[in-house]
């Protein structure tokens, strides 16, 4: 039973991972400025992982998924990606009954000054310049705000069609946290 357990997780992160790749590289994939970056929905998938996975799994969908379409479209972003795709799911909690609870509402807002510093740290590292703090942080706020709305409407439509009560308990034993 723990091994078909541990099966359903690594198949369901997976499958996230290919959908975060897929998302972040093919689909509305809008390439923004000199530097390789790009807007995309993927992030919005990186969310609804952290809401359906346990921590552990989530972090690798991201991360995985996010690295995997860096290699495909800008390499040089791929180190940097997978950690900040990783710190990203941190703001977010998989143990609620809805999708849409309180501190995952919030979450995508701190996702994006997680992703905003982390890239903007990057950037200078990868190109020497600390100063475009400001074109970094508009980039970067375009990118967010459409994967959180993009996020809001999935994770609606998620909790409409009450996915998570049909959804196998990944946490044996945990209690659900209140919204």
């Amino acid at each position: 039973m723990k091994k078909e357990h541990s099966l359903r997780l690594l198949t369901t992160a997976g499958i996230f991972a290919a959908l975060i790749t897929f998302f972040t590289a093919f689909f509305v994939h809008i390439p923004v400025g000199a530097n390789g970056g790009y807007i995309h929905f993927g992030d919005a998938l990186i969310y609804i992982a952290a809401c359906l996975l346990p921590t552990p799994y989530a972090i690798a969908a991201a991360a995985i998924g996010g690295g995997l379409a860096d290699l495909l479209t800008a390499p040089m972003w791929t180190i940097a990606t997978i950690i900040i795709k990783s710190l990203l799911v941190l703001s977010f909690t998989s143990r609620n009954e809805k999708i849409l609870c309180r501190r995952n509402i919030i979450a995508p807002w701190i996702a994006f000054i997680i992703s905003a510093f982390g890239y903007y740290i990057a950037e200078a590292i990868l190109f020497g310049g600390w100063a475009a703090l400001i074109a970094s942080i508009t980039g970067s706020l375009v990118q967010s705000g459409g994967s959180a709305i993009f996020f809001y409407i999935l994770a609606y439509a998620l909790d409409k069609a009450k996915i998570k009560s049909l959804t196998p308990s990944w946490e044996n034993g945990s209690k659900k946290e209140r919204s």
